[in-house]
């Protein structure tokens, strides 16, 4: 997921992949990978990544390890970067890569298998990878959002199916993220290769292009910078209320609004959702194996997984782990979501992600 980051990390984008530097944060003395006896255990990690200080005290007095966080844009320039630096790591564990790259992750060799510590306790649906190179950490619907005070002043109805979009008076109102280094940008648009087939959809999104829709680079920048609808949006003057995002976005808008309102400002537009499961795997090469297996145990425990919805507005993917209150009164709940088998994913994703930029960055 990649909502409501708490701490500013420096990220420098370089190259033609939107590949970023990693910027650590934290409060760490040091790094696992650069030699400290093992006592540092270092997470490459999205600009999203977010733990209760309390939960991740915890973990690092019970383990003995401390963590080191380094952050580093966009989901999908992570794993960019992950590529260009495999053999000699940045951290010791990777977590964001999600079902849309992860055969990418996996067939470049970025990691060690290893089969985590109570992962008999994560639902069976999300345990896709039965050789263990990685382990599922959450799921959520990458979804479009609106914005609800815009439609209602307009008084325009909000969209609600993919074929909604390329309507006229959702001309120049969505941006989505750039599909070759943003994991939500890549998820829409597998959703659109779902809806409209493996040629269908090219033609979409020549009419989505002649709609006006805008690409940026990455989730943060679509949700904080350009979408109206939300917090950090309203203070820049956005003027897109239309973006895309995940389904569990608008309790985040919520979150600490007194009085607590009706409904949250911002609606999600449940026939356009793509369902994304995010994982942790261990980095070949690490320089701290063992404190790298304790984090990913830890990144699967009751504890991290009860904690993690409003952290990072995801959905846990072990069993009983329960959702907030706030979430399940905010959220939306995608009954049906697109999804696309790995294996397909496999096959086209380079093809359709070159096609996609020929359609609509040139």
């Amino acid at each position: 997921m990649k909502i409501h980051t708490r701490r500013v990390c420096t990220v420098v984008l370089c190259g033609a992949l939107g590949v970023s530097t990693l910027a650590a944060c934290g409060d760490s003395g040091g790094s696992g990978a650069s030699g400290d006896g093992g006592k540092t255990v270092t997470l490459v990690t999205h600009s999203s990544f977010n733990v209760s200080p309390e939960v991740l005290k915890e973990f690092e007095k019970t383990s003995g390890y401390k963590v080191d966080i380094l952050k580093g844009g966009d989901g999908g320039e992570v794993v960019n970067k992950a590529v260009l630096s495999k053999g000699n790591p940045q951290g010791d564990v990777l977590f964001g890569v999600d079902n849309t790259l992860l055969s990418r992750a996996v067939d470049n060799g970025l990691f060690t298998p290893y089969e985590a510590k109570g992962l008999e306790n994560v639902l069976p649906q999300y345990r896709v990878d039965e050789k263990h190179h990685v382990t599922p950490v959450d799921s959520g619907d990458i979804c479009v959002n609106y914005d609800r005070k815009y439609f209602a002043d307009k008084n325009i109805e909000p969209p609600k199916t993919f074929d909604d979009l390329i309507k006229p008076e959702y001309k120049n109102l969505l941006v989505t993220e750039n599909a070759a280094t943003s994991s939500p940008g890549l998820g829409f648009l597998l959703g659109t290769a779902a809806e409209y087939g493996d040629q269908g959809w090219q033609d979409y999104w020549k009419k989505l292009k002649a709609n006006g829709v805008k690409v940026v680079d990455g989730w943060e920048q679509a949700y904080n910078e350009e979408f109206s609808g939300s917090a950090g949006g309203k203070k820049a003057g956005a003027d897109r209320p239309l973006v895309v995002s995940y389904a569990s976005s608008p309790p985040v808008e919520v979150l600490g609004v007194k009085p607590e309102p009706e409904q949250a400002p911002t609606g999600v537009a449940t026939g356009t959702c793509f369902r994304q499961i995010e994982f942790a795997g261990l980095l070949k090469g690490a320089k701290n194996e063992k404190g790298g297996k304790a984090l990913i145990d830890f990144l699967i425990s009751k504890k991290f997984q009860d904690d993690m919805p409003l952290q990072m507005f995801v959905n846990p993917v072990r069993e009983g782990a329960q959702l907030p209150e706030l979430f399940r009164k905010f959220g939306v709940e995608v009954e049906d979501p697109k999804t696309m088998d790995p294996k397909k994913i496999t096959e086209h994703r380079e093809d359709w992600v070159k096609s996609w930029q020929s359609l609509v960055l040139k």
